[in-house]
């Protein structure tokens, strides 16, 4: 594993696999929703946002979390291995749910100094629980098909919480790539 992108619907814990996977590896990590959301949640330019993902995958090694179609084709094409995270929807829910209480009340920063906003993400059709409802199904349904377009990948599909732990302490830190030969 050189080139491992993170997959599963939103609050699955695409970003904490891929930080923790990073972290064993000695991989860098990448987060797409740190490109897609600039300041006041205002959506990144499609150029610029696949500049970003371009010129991350362009690298040797790294870990990827997201699950934007926009720049499937080059995160998935590069990627040799694909960890999907593909816990039932109850379980989803309910950590999606207390992630988006604990940083609506802390006002935790995320990217580019954004911060979840509790009415907007509990009780609109814009915010992260309706996104949640009209996602995961249908990704849990097209997943497979759009894995079975990216034969070259080494897909590592996770179905618990456990079960990912689990893998990811089977992983040794050997298995990090060499560093690449320095010039001369």
């Amino acid at each position: 594993m050189r080139r491992v992108i993170v997959i599963g619907t939103t609050g699955s814990g695409k970003t904490t696999l891929a930080r923790a996977l990073a972290v064993r590896l000695k991989l860098p990590h990448g987060e797409q929703d740190a490109w897609n959301h600039l300041p006041d949640w205002q959506e990144a330019p499609l150029e610029q946002f696949r500049a970003r993902v371009n010129a991350f995958t362009a690298q040797p090694a790294w870990v990827l979390d997201g699950n934007y179609a926009k720049a499937r084709d080059l995160g998935w094409t590069r990627a040799d291995t694909l960890v999907w995270l593909d816990y039932p929807a109850p379980l989803v829910f309910w950590r999606l749910l207390r992630r988006t209480v604990r940083r609506g009340l802390t006002r935790e920063v995320l990217w580019n100094g954004n911060r979840e906003r509790l009415g907007v993400n509990l009780l609109t059709r814009d915010g992260t629980l309706a996104w949640f409802f009209r996602t995961h199904g249908r990704r849990r349904r097209e997943t497979p098909g759009l894995i079975a377009q990216f034969p070259h990948l080494r897909v590592v599909r996770l179905r618990s919480p456990r079960e990912a732990d689990c893998w990811l302490a089977s992983l040794s830190p050997e298995a990090a790539p060499a560093p690449p030969p320095r010039p001369r």
